[in-house]
């Protein structure tokens, strides 16, 4: 064993380090004038995607200035709800271009110029606002905005990114020499094994296996030796952290080999929007729906189209035969090159497997290259061609009026359509029915639903137990911090709670004496505000009103008076 760990790290020594990349290195200034520490990696394993940016912590406050980090002009503006929130885009003239989210606010010329489209479209989402060059300069180092936690944020931070200007790719910004502190090693939590051909076996197995691991020193694992025959391949649960913080951040590279050869490798260096996908067979899907935890695959799967692999050999498949030794070592990276391994002996044995899982073979067959229809009592289901991967087996059944497609533990490439046969209700529930998702039985989740006569359809790329539910209570509105007929002279703004327990809400709308005022949306704690700054009120009696409304049309409105000078 130690001589295997010996030219092992021979074989380390002579890779490549993550910061040998040819980009700029002293270009950029920071986004930020405190310390870089991140709460978030580039290409970080997320629901259905990579994580496209670095998510830079804001010592849990709003409000830090946010710098241009090289000249250019903003190209680009957009205010939504979720999301990245409030978002700005610079075009710089090296080719790249820096984007800034979760935003609490823009610089004064840029905030008057969006607020202005707000109050013209009577909307917060401002949709995408692109701009030329001489609309709106900027100077390296000159503040554009400050930080926030609008949009999809889980709490006050930037995110960060750098894209080729011209492809739209997204670059991991650590290429370009930012400062971020890291020398501890990333942690190799588990190792799971696979059969990956008919005959493949794995200790007497032909189902997938967690291997045991035991570390041996400061980044340093070895596996139970295992035996198997055939095509079988690994996957690994591994996390890093950085310099002062808590955070289980994601990887730089994985790289496996075979008997001392490279023949896997994949790093976070950049990828496309419409490849991060993709994500969902790069990781061990079933195993992430049922137990929430995250298996990267050291394999390929055929229809796997990421761009972020190299130096594939045989897809990552390793071929044991009955008779030989095989030395697997794995290798974990950061990307200031903090590293990490496990080594996993192999043995070729041939046997008869004891234990399997039987094949799928339920009548609702998929072939993915064929489009598919399937009818129950008061339920369709359409799946377009290709909306999955491989050919498949599914189960599908109507229960109790509960619809289960399968389980959730199959990726999916496209949205199917569910219908629903509504012409047994009344017209007055149809009104208050909409379609839910019931991953969670104790909150159904509101699909979008469309409705057509007697038809109510929604699309999606999840499977599992879909249902229809009828929602018949109103949105619940409440004014916080003051109450109807009272003087508010300093307060600086005004500030409302809704909330809604059935299908949720769509829309709201508020004026002060008749006319629209923007009231931003914190979703995350149900308060709506309004800044006085927006608008010079006349006179000192002035009368508020809310309407908001849910996604099935149940309707709430609150009004009150209020006195400021």
């Amino acid at each position: 064993m130690k001589l295997i760990i010996y030219l092992f790290l021979s074989i380390i020594a002579t890779t490549g380090l993550a910061q040998e990349k040819n980009y700029p290195k002293d270009y950029f200034r920071s986004p930020l004038d405190i310390p870089l520490i991140l709460s978030g990696t580039f290409g970080e394993l997320r629901s259905n995607h990579f994580h496209s940016g670095l998510d830079i912590k804001t010592q849990g406050k709003e409000g830090f200035p946010i710098y241009a980090i090289a000249d250019g002009y903003i190209s680009r503006i957009k205010v939504a709800q979720y999301g990245f929130g409030k978002a700005l885009y610079i075009t710089h003239p090296n080719g790249y271009t820096s984007v800034y989210a979760h935003l609490q606010k823009y610089n004064e010329p840029i905030q008057s110029y969006v607020k202005k489209i707000q109050y013209r479209k009577e909307n917060y989402y401002t949709g995408n606002l692109f701009f030329k060059e001489e609309t709106f300069p900027v100077k390296k180092g000159e503040i554009i905005a400050y930080s926030g936690d609008t949009g999809g944020s889980g709490g006050p931070h930037l995110h960060f990114e750098i894209r080729d200007t011209k492809t739209e790719n997204i670059i991991n910004p650590l290429h370009f020499g930012f400062n971020i502190q890291d020398d501890r090693k990333p942690v190799i939590q588990s190792l799971k094994a696979y059969p990956l051909s008919d005959y493949a076996q794995i200790n007497n197995q032909k189902n997938d296996i967690k291997v045991e691991i035991k570390a041996i020193g400061s980044g340093k694992y070895v596996a139970n030796k295992i035996n198997a025959n055939g095509l079988i391949g690994f996957g690994i649960n591994t996390f890093d952290q950085l310099n002062f913080a808590p955070n289980r951040n994601g990887v730089y590279s994985i790289e496996m080999f075979v008997n001392g050869k490279s023949t896997y490798y994949w790093d976070t260096e950049a990828f496309a929007f419409h490849e991060s996908k993709f994500i969902n067979l790069h990781i061990d899907y079933k195993h992430f729906k049922r137990y929430r935890s995250r298996y990267q695959k050291t394999f390929k799967d055929a229809s796997n189209r990421l761009s972020m692999y190299e130096n594939v050999k045989n897809s990552g498949k390793i071929n044991v035969k009955e008779g030989l030794n095989y030395n697997i070592q794995i290798i974990i990276k950061d990307f200031n090159g903090n590293f990490s391994y496990v080594i996993i002996p192999v043995q070729g044995v041939k046997s008869i497997p004891v234990f399997f899982t039987p094949k799928d073979s339920t009548n609702f067959k998929i072939e993915k290259n064929k489009f598919a229809k399937f009818s129950l009592k008061d339920v369709t289901i359409l799946f377009p061609r290709n909306t999955f991967y491989e050919d498949t087996f599914l189960e599908i059944k109507e229960e109790n009026g509960i619809t289960t497609i399968h389980t959730p533990t199959i990726p999916l490439d496209k949205n199917f359509t569910i219908q629903f046969d509504v012409s047994k209700y009344s017209e007055v529930e149809k009104e208050q029915m909409y379609i839910v998702n019931l991953e969670n039985p104790r909150y159904p989740r509101y699909q979008l639903t469309r409705k057509k006569d007697s038809v109510f359809y929604t699309t999606t790329k999840t499977l599992g137990n879909y249902s229809l539910n009828i929602d018949k209570q109103v949105p619940k509105i409440r004014l916080l911090y003051f109450k109807n007929n009272q003087w508010i002279s300093n307060f600086s703004t005004l500030k409302v709670k809704i909330s809604d327990i059935g299908s949720g809400i769509k829309n709201y709308r508020a004026s002060i004496d008749g006319e629209w005022i923007l009231m931003e949306f914190n979703h995350k704690r149900g308060i709506l505000t309004y800044n006085f700054n927006d608008k010079k009120l006349v006179g000192s009696k002035h009368i508020f009103k809310i309407v908001v409304s849910d996604n099935v049309g149940n309707t709430n409105e609150l009004s009150a008076t209020f006195f400021k000078k």
